[in-house]
């Protein structure tokens, strides 16, 4: 079924901008013929089906309010690798790109939080689909700071992020950069936007990769030396890189096929998403799209084809499914690569929160040197400003013609960073 699937959306061609391709079936295809790397991977799948059969019957004995978390916030250290920019390259094209990984980073945590704005239509479409319901991750996806690889030349307090390496050269891992999660933005051909493994393995140094027309959000006022990065419409809201994650989240494709007499074991393998066995590429509105399965296609998932505007949640079923595989490979994760956060947590505060675009940054001590961005749920950077040796233990934001909404601050000093939710009446 995969692979009639994949060759009937290369045979049927329509260019970029027309509808959502994924390499994640071919990916996986050619992983799989290689006997040493599928008998990793089946020990992986071995290991995540006992943890998942834990996190289930766990939380039906809490009534599903829990995917059983430990109550701390997920930290996943990221590297985003940009190979085809010369690493001699001006630094305001470097910056550029910098900020569009930041930008793209902002994007992740609220979809995979359920904090992205759009997830308010969920209220009106919900009654469509009885039985689901939204999933939320309880993760922090960060940039690496800190104990970089030697070979990447990169030091303490500098964000992972990497131009013109080898990285991704006719390969789809690096073991250099094991224990990240690992993006690589460049040219795809084919028209394919994304690809990841079917439930990757950071420890192989595994990595998504994401078309450079599809990385991050449109930015206003981009500047020319940030060209050919640029996010095309109808795909420049991020959603491709949350649909890869998924995957390697061991989350299938919605339209995987009709469920058996076992949702868990059949389609997609994941009971509260409607069956599906094809995909869905435009924006309909929710409840209206039917599926040969004789089900509701639920048209606005981020494991569906549609276009980045219409989709916008992830279901409850998802997010214990991807809870699973993190429990599975998260002693591969080398977090030491993230800083420790506690002094730009304990010395900074925002009030007041809520506000109105009017609010103040204070500091418990003076602090030489600091940054602020500020982005909205969509990935827009609104503001964005230094602090460099000043004494001031106050700094008085204002944010003009802001929409209500939540927005997210992140403040960056010492080489460590945090991110605070505010919300704008």
């Amino acid at each position: 079924m995969k692979t009639k699937l994949l060759l009937l959306l290369f045979v049927v061609s329509f260019s970029f901008g027309q509808q959502r391709t994924c390499g994640t079936d071919a990916y996986m295809e050619k992983m799989l013929s290689n006997p040493e790397m599928k008998k990793q991977y089946l020990d992986l799948q071995k290991q995540f089906e006992s943890e998942l059969e834990r996190l289930t019957n766990a939380q039906q004995t809490k009534n599903g309010n829990s995917i059983l978390s430990t109550n701390t916030t997920i930290r996943i250290p990221v590297a985003i690798h940009y190979p085809s920019v010369a690493n001699s390259s001006t630094e305001s094209v470097k910056s550029c790109l910098r900020l569009l990984a930041q930008k793209q980073v902002a994007i992740l945590n609220a979809d995979y939080n359920a904090t992205n704005s759009d997830i308010s239509l969920w209220s009106a479409a919900s009654s469509s689909y009885p039985g689901v319901n939204i999933g939320n991750m309880d993760v922090s996806w960060e940039i690496a700071t800190q104990n970089h690889p030697v070979s990447s030349g990169l030091t303490n307090g500098t964000l992972a992020v990497t131009f013109g390496t080898n990285f991704l050269s006719n390969a789809d891992s690096d073991s250099a950069w094991a224990g990240y999660c690992n993006l690589v933005v460049r040219n795809i051909s084919g028209g394919i936007l994304g690809y990841s493994p079917l439930g990757g393995s950071p420890s192989q140094g595994m990595t998504v990769v994401i078309d450079n027309n599809a990385f991050g959000a449109t930015m206003t006022g981009t500047p020319s030396s940030c060209s050919g990065y640029a996010p095309t419409s109808p795909y420049n809201l991020g959603r491709t890189l949350t649909h890869e994650l998924g995957h390697f989240f061991n989350l299938n494709h919605t339209f995987q096929g009709c469920d058996g007499a076992n949702c868990a074991t059949s389609g997609d393998r994941v009971c509260d998403t409607p069956s599906a066995d094809t995909p869905y590429f435009n924006c309909g509105a929710p409840g209206t799209v039917f599926t040969n399965c004789g089900t509701t296609q639920l048209t606005m998932n981020y494991m569906d084809y549609v276009q980045d505007v219409c989709m916008y949640m992830f279901t409850a079923g998802q997010a214990t499914r991807m809870m699973a595989w993190y429990n599975t490979i998260s002693s591969q994760l080398q977090t030491n690569a993230l800083a420790n956060n506690d002094f730009v947590k304990n010395n900074f505060s925002i009030s007041p929160n809520p506000n109105k675009g009017i609010f103040s940054i204070q500091l418990a001590e003076v602090t030489d040197n600091y940054s602020v961005i500020i982005i909205d749920a969509l990935g827009r950077e609104i503001f964005n400003a230094e602090y460099n040796q000043t004494s001031d233990l106050v700094q008085n934001i204002e944010l003009d013609n802001a929409l209500s909404g939540m927005y997210f601050v992140t403040i960056q000093s010492k080489g460590a960073q945090i991110t605070k939710k505010i919300i704008i009446e």
